[in-house]
Parts: C-alpha cells; structure tokens; sequence
C-alpha cells in the first residue's frame, strides 16, 4: 500500500455505521491500514530490541509510515484491551482511556478493535513503545511554536515598532 493511503484519515465510526452510511470502502481502506500499523509496530519491535534496549528507529519508522495519529490509536487500543496487564505503566493505562477509541462491534458483537492489538511482542517492549511514542510526540510539540506565542510574539513587535516610531516623530 503506498504512503498516501497509510496516512489518509482514520475512519471514526464502526463498521455497521459504515454500512448504513454507504461509506463501507472508507472503512475498509482505514481499518485496513490500522492492521498493517499494528502488523508494523510488532515488526518494528521485533527488529529495534536488542541488548534490553530498544532503539528509536523503531518509533522514527512507523511513525513515517502511519503518522502518529493512527500509531496512537492503534497503540491506545491495544492498551485498553490489556487494561489488565500489570506491564503497562500508569501513565499510558491513563493516557489510553483519554485517547479516543471508536468502538467497533459487527453485526454478530464482535469486536473488531482486537484486529489491532498489537500481541506478538512481549507487552512490557510494547509499553515501552508507546513511552517512545508519547515522548517524541511531545518533544515535537514543544519544539513547534504555538499560535499563541506567535501572535504575542508580532503584537509585542509591532509595540516595540509603534514605541520607535512615537518617540522617533518631530515635537510641532
């Protein structure tokens, strides 16, 4: 599948919505992918956890795939259906139940949700995945300047430049 449809929108709804709405192949497409993520995350894994490490190409490498959106989702499914598992720390049990899961039954009540528990791996490298994840995806967002200091930033600019100009004018 190319780069363009791994990180085109996740579809929001379940698969019955989908089927009354006529929006079946959007669903297809985005639960599709959602899989080839989760199938991703484990491979990634499997291939970055050496000498009790595990190394940040992983991250790097399925986030340029999927994008962090459809990583997280995939990621806070798979705690959320682990929500039992003492291997996952607090902070990503609490991160996950914020992180907005669409529930997905069929029409026979199974859920597909558990097509993207990432399970190949040991449950303790996945946890610290998501920490790997969550960290980079802050760090990130702390380096991108916000709106708002941006704003402040040209309103006091432009308060400096009217202080010049003020003092810079001939007294009549």
């Amino acid at each position: 599948m190319d780069l363009e449809k791994r990180m085109e929108e996740i579809y929001p709804h379940s698969v019955i919505y989908a089927l009354e709405h006529d929006e079946i192949e959007q669903y297809r497409l985005s639960h599709n992918v959602n899989v080839e993520c989760k199938a991703a995350i484990e491979q990634a894994i499997a291939n970055h956890y050496r000498a009790n490490r595990l190394g940040s190409e992983a991250v790097h490498q399925v986030v340029e795939q999927f994008g962090y959106d459809r990583v997280f989702l995939v990621l806070a499914n798979t705690v959320r259906q682990k929500e039992w598992d003492g291997r996952i720390s607090h902070s990503n049990k609490e991160w996950a139940k914020a992180f907005p899961v669409p529930e997905d039954k069929d029409s026979f009540g199974r859920d597909r949700n558990r097509e993207l528990i990432v399970d190949r791996n040991h449950t303790g490298l996945m946890d610290l995945f998501l920490t790997q994840v969550r960290k980079e995806y802050q760090e990130l967002q702390e380096k991108k300047p916000s709106v708002r200091n941006q704003l402040n930033k040209r309103d006091g600019q432009l308060e400096s430049a009217d202080k010049k100009r003020i003092h810079k004018e001939p007294e009549r």
